[in-house]
C-alpha cells in the first residue's frame, strides 16, 4: 500500500496513520446512538476525542446504520453546525459527516476542514460543485445506495475490483465537476453494500494494495461494525455487540496502520492513537519517535 503521508487542504501533516474520532449527534446510531445527541455533551465528548490523541473529529447528525430512514435537511443542521463550530473555536480539526452539500456548506462555514460523504457524491448532484469551490478535503467512500436497501445492492462477482473500478470512476466523475484530485480522500465503503456473510469486507482488508494505483489516500472506517461481531460470534451464533468489539477494532486499526492507510476512524480513540504511534515506531525502526500524543491536536499544521 502507498505512503500515509499525503498534504491534504486544512489538515495535520503526519509521519504515520492518523486517528479519526467520531461524535454522532444522533438518537439513533449503530453504536452510541443518543449518548451524545445533546449539543453540550456532543462537544465535550469530542474535546475528550481530540485529548485522547483523535486527530480529526467527525461530527454527523444523521445514521448510516443499515435500515436506518434519512432525517430532514433543517434537523441535520440543528444537530450538527453548532457542535462543528464550537469544536473548531476550541481548536480541533472537524469533519462533518454528511450526504447534503448544504450541510457540508454550513459546518465548513463553521470551520470543518473535511467533508466526509458516505455517498461519494451520488446522495446529493451540488455536493462536487460545493467541494470544488470550498477547496477543502473530502472523503469518497464506495457507496451503492441510502442505507434503507443497501444491503440488497451488495452483490459482487470480484468485490474488490468492483469496488476499485467504482470508487475510480466516482472520483473521476468529481474531478471532471471542478474538485482537484490532491482533495480527495478514498474510502472503500466497509459495512455498505458489504455482506459479512459473504466476507466481501475482509477481502477488501487483505488487498488495500489493489487501490495505490488510484494515487490517493485511503481511510478505513471499520469501527465496530457487524463484519467484527460476526467474526467474534459465540459459540451459539449470536454476533458480538457493537460494544464489545472495541479489541478487534484495535487489531483493525494496528493492521490498517501498518498496512498503510492514512487515517482509521474509530469510537474508542485512545487505544488508536497508541496502535498508530507503536505502528509509525515500528516501521521506522524509531525514527518516528516525535509522533507521540504531544503533537497539539487540531493545531498541526496545514496540509497545503
Amino acid at each position: 500500500m502507498a505512503s500515509t503521508t499525503y498534504g491534504l487542504p486544512g489538515l495535520p501533516r503526519r509521519e504515520r496513520c492518523l486517528v479519526m474520532g467520531v461524535v454522532n449527534v444522533t438518537p439513533d446510531s449503530f453504536s452510541d446512538g443518543g449518548r451524545w445527541f445533546d449539543h453540550g455533551r456532543a462537544v465535550e465528548h469530542g474535546l475528550e476525542l481530540a485529548g485522547q490523541g483523535a486527530d480529526i473529529v467527525d461530527v454527523g447528525g444523521e445514521s448510516t446504520r443499515p435500515g436506518a430512514q434519512r432525517v430532514s435537511l433543517d434537523e441535520e443542521l440543528r444537530r450538527v453546525v453548532p457542535v462543528v463550530r464550537e469544536l473548531t473555536r476550541q481548536g480541533v480539526a472537524v469533519s462533518i459527516d454528511t450526504m447534503r452539500a448544504q450541510v457540508a456548506d454550513h459546518a465548513v462555514q463553521a470551520g470543518a476542514v473535511l467533508v466526509n460523504d458516505v455517498s461519494g457524491g451520488l446522495a446529493d448532484p451540488s455536493m462536487a460543485p460545493l467541494v470544488a469551490k470550498a477547496g477543502v478535503a473530502y472523503v469518497l467512500m464506495h457507496w451503492r445506495g441510502h442505507s434503507h436497501d443497501m444491503q440488497r445492492r451488495a452483490v459482487y462477482t470480484d468485490v474488490v475490483a468492483e469496488v476499485h473500478d467504482e470508487l475510480r470512476d466516482r472520483m473521476a466523475a468529481m474531478v471532471d465537476e471542478g474538485v482537484d484530485p490532491a482533495q480527495i480522500v478514498l474510502d472503500p465503503g466497509l459495512g455498505f453494500a458489504k455482506r459479512p456473510e459473504e466476507a466481501h469486507n475482509w477481502q477488501l482488508l487483505a488487498h488495500l494494495d489493489r487501490f495505490d494505483d488510484l494515487g490517493r489516500p485511503l481511510l478505513i472506517a471499520g469501527s465496530r461494525k457487524r463484519f467484527l461481531g460476526r467474526l467474534l460470534a459465540d459459540a451459539d451464533g449470536h454476533d458480538r455487540p457493537f460494544s464489545e468489539s472495541d479489541d478487534a477494532t484495535l487489531a483493525l486499526t494496528a493492521l490498517s496502520a501498518a498496512a498503510g492507510a492514512w487515517c482509521v476512524r474509530v469510537h474508542d480513540v485512545r487505544p488508536s492513537a497508541d496502535a498508530v504511534r507503536v505502528a509509525a515506531a515500528w516501521r521506522t525502526g524509531g525514527a518516528l519517535l516525535d509522533e507521540g500524543r504531544a503533537d497539539a491536536v487540531g493545531r498541526g499544521g496545514s496540509g497545503r
